[in-house]
């Protein structure tokens, strides 16, 4: 049976590069893509278990920070993801790991390193940028840790209550979006506070945001400039 990938970028020229390097690893494999999210469950659902490994970037339209990888988690946490993004910050590639991800490869990489930690994460081990190094126990990722812990415990619709949520929208705007009633999200609102052990939707919203992902990304962008 060959091997299944699934990429996820929406810029055309990365993935069709990204196709070649994975085809030229693994020659015979089964390449599907996709560009939004959205796109990417609709493969998942498509491909049922023959998928092997999804290719994830982090900045993908429609989504904010690392919303786009909690949702496939949350949905699929069986199916290994690895991230391919040209975030570098090392707190970027810690959130990601705390979520689950198989393991994070920097876009700056060549075709051969591409390729070498493809074939790295499909043998089992966890690939990640050079240099990198795991925050000292105790630093300020140990909460953040427990957070993801905390938003793991999520089902699918709740993350995507949790998301709304934090684009500010009211219980009848996400009952419409969702295509539920208002009682429903209200259901949905008292689980997500009481996994996340805080009493109102605004506290839910604070403590997401101590995962900062929009300020790395300004900060990083920032950096470039310079």
């Amino acid at each position: 049976m060959p091997t299944n990938f699934l990429l996820v970028d929406d810029h055309p020229l990365f993935l069709e590069a990204m196709r070649l390097v994975v085809q030229s690893a693994f020659p015979g494999a089964v390449v599907h893509e996709a560009v939004s999210i959205e796109s990417a469950r609709a493969a998942i659902e498509r491909e049922g278990g023959k998928l092997d490994l999804v290719l994830l970037d982090l900045s993908m339209p429609g989504t904010q920070g690392l919303d786009g990888l909690l949702e496939l988690r949350t949905s699929y946490p069986k199916l290994p993801i690895v991230i391919v993004s040209a975030l570098e910050d090392s707190r970027i590639v810690h959130e990601v790991l705390t979520y689950g991800a198989a393991g994070f490869i920097s876009k700056s990489a060549r075709g051969s390193e591409l390729a070498n930690a493809i074939r790295e994460v499909m043998a089992g081990s966890v690939v990640l940028p050079a240099g990198y190094q795991l925050p000292q126990a105790g630093a300020r990722g140990a909460p953040v840790c427990d957070l993801s812990a905390k938003l793991a415990t999520l089902t699918p619709q709740q993350v995507r209550v949790l998301q709304m949520l934090r684009q500010g929208k009211l219980n009848k705007q996400i009952a419409y979006e969702l295509g539920v009633g208002e009682t429903t999200v209200k259901a949905h609102v008292s689980e997500i506070l009481r996994k996340l052990k805080v009493s109102s939707r605004t506290q839910a919203v604070i403590e997401v945001a101590r995962i900062d992902f929009d300020a790395i990304l300004a900060q990083s962008h920032a950096t470039e400039a310079s």
